[in-house]
């Protein structure tokens, strides 16, 4: 059944808010655990915040020196953190993993373009499963994983869908992978946005404008009979670097480029948003019964500057390289999780985590059950580590790969080619790097011929990976769609019956 595609699915107001409306949060501090055990089927309503192209360094409560970042570090300091979690090292292959409990690869996504993106429609995902079992889903973003007809969000398993096209607004590539024509030239600000099938033409910043509306749902599901799932998946901080002038200024008036300057202010107004996020569900009465996890798709894409004139290294909190990498700095990122009176507040859990165990997470905690003939999972549900930090924990691997060879191209010819396999302690790194991320985990000293039985280890259990993982690379071969359909739909729409105002919601 993984092997091939089945042809159809298987079913301004921002700094008002600031810090201050957590101000009757209680904290527990490293104390608190939770106070009730049992997770399972407590069936939270969940609140996923993933953004584009942030990483550990973007954040002033890991350490970022000129960022202020205030709201996401209270989050921080109210939550349970996974401080070793890890992600693929680019956006669609995070998203597909996330959405399918397994690795990318095996849904057939192996590039964030050129047709493959499209994550393969053999797939169940994660929010069929919560809608199965009676949530309500909403996306609110960036989709990514397919912008054909049987691919997008409303045909695999969310009942709202509030999306731009491609991988980032305005994006256009060869096939079908391509955002609607007018966001080439408006970028972030206005977009038109397909929603529930419709273009609407928005008001504001791209941020501003898909945080707005899914509070809006939120609130309207609020008092509803069903839990909800809502998945915020921000365009930014991915480039180009534009940002509000009012969240440029602080950058650019402490001497920072242009670019820099915009991508931080991204990553502030994200910041203020997210302060909106935790003021409302304060004010809604939605804390005790609402799981809230905000994660990065990626590691940081940011790493050097200019400030004054004169290079400048950006806080990369310790890490290797970044975005793209296989590296640690390519799939460590930050992962908060907040559900008040549940989950420890100010408490880690060290052990080794990612994107591929939300699947199983989601639908434990939900109560669900996983429909017959669902993939294959690589994932494990993370309840037994929420419920106890030190709850055993079985040794686990996670493989890496970039992906992205050419088109046409054999992928057997880059096996070994931007890959790594990590274990708890060690990373092997393009099958000849091996670095003890306990002791350095600024991968700093290969350390393969004081290891050498680590290594031929982790080869072996990365082989046989390869050897299962290949034949489920079901995009390879398909040629370039002949349309866009972003633009092909946009256009009638527009001819048919124009291109209507978006409403924000009240909230």
């Amino acid at each position: 059944m993984d092997t091939q595609e089945t042809i159809c699915s298987r079913r301004g107001f921002l700094r008002q808010v600031g810090t201050a409306t957590l101000a009757g949060a209680a904290l527990l501090g490293t104390r608190g655990w939770a106070a009730r055990s049992g997770l399972a089927g407590r069936r939270p309503n969940i609140i996923l915040v993933l953004t584009d192209d942030q990483g550990k360094g973007d954040l002033s409560c890991l350490g970022n020196p000129d960022l202020k970042t205030p709201n996401l570090d209270r989050l921080h300091a109210i939550s349970t953190r996974f401080t070793d979690f890890h992600v693929s090292p680019t956006c669609a292959p995070t998203r597909s993993s996330l959405m399918s409990g397994r690795h990318e690869f095996r849904n057939g996504v192996t590039h964030t373009i050129m047709e493959r993106e499209r994550m393969a429609l053999s797939t169940v995902t994660v929010a069929q499963v919560l809608q199965q079992a009676g949530y309500r889903t909403g996306i609110f973003g960036k989709w990514h994983l397919g912008d054909e007809e049987p691919y997008q969000p409303h045909r695999r398993g969310f009942d709202e869908a509030f999306i731009h096209g491609a991988g980032g607004i305005g994006q256009a590539y060869p096939g079908s992978c391509a955002d609607a024509p007018p966001n080439r030239e408006n970028r972030y600000f206005y977009p038109v946005i397909r929603y529930n099938g419709k273009f609407v033409k928005t008001q504001g910043f791209c941020t501003d404008v898909f945080f707005q509306q899914a509070l809006g749902w939120i609130k309207s599901r609020k008092d509803g009979d069903s839990p909800f799932f809502a998945y915020i998946s921000t365009n930014a901080p991915h480039g180009p670097m534009i940002a509000p002038e009012e969240y440029k200024k602080p950058f650019l008036d402490a001497g920072f480029d242009a670019n820099t300057a915009g991508r931080y202010g991204m990553i502030a107004n994200i910041d203020d948003n997210v302060g909106l996020l935790l003021g409302k569900m304060e004010e809604w009465g939605l804390t005790e019964n609402t799981l809230l996890i905000f994660m990065t798709d990626n590691g940081q894409a940011g790493r050097s500057a200019k400030k004054n004139g004169k290079n400048y290294p950006l806080h990369v909190a310790g890490l290797r390289a970044g975005k793209g990498s296989p590296y640690e700095g390519g799939t460590r990122v930050p992962s908060f999780w907040r559900w008040k009176g549940v989950l420890g507040e100010g408490r880690d859990i060290n052990n080794l985590a990612a994107h591929i165990d939300l699947f199983a997470t989601f639908a434990e905690l939900a109560g669900a059950r996983i429909p017959q003939g669902t993939q294959k999972r690589d994932g494990r549900s993370l309840v037994p580590l929420l419920e106890n930090p030190d709850a055993p924990w079985p040794k686990r691997y996670v493989f890496v790969h970039k992906g992205r060879w050419a088109k046409g191209a054999n992928p057997d010819d880059s096996k070994y080619r931007d890959c790594a396999v990590r274990s708890e302690r060690f990373r092997l790194v393009n099958n000849k790097e091996l670095y003890d991320i306990d002791a350095d985990p600024g991968e700093t000293t290969n350390v393969i011929d004081r290891y050498p039985r680590v290594a031929e280890e982790m080869r072996k259990v990365y082989d046989a990976w390869w050897t299962q993982t290949r034949p489920l690379m079901v995009n390879e071969d398909v040629p370039y769609a002949d349309h866009r359909p972003f633009f092909v739909l946009y256009e009638k729409q527009l001819k048919e019956e124009g291109i209507p105002r978006w409403r924000p919601p009240s909230l």
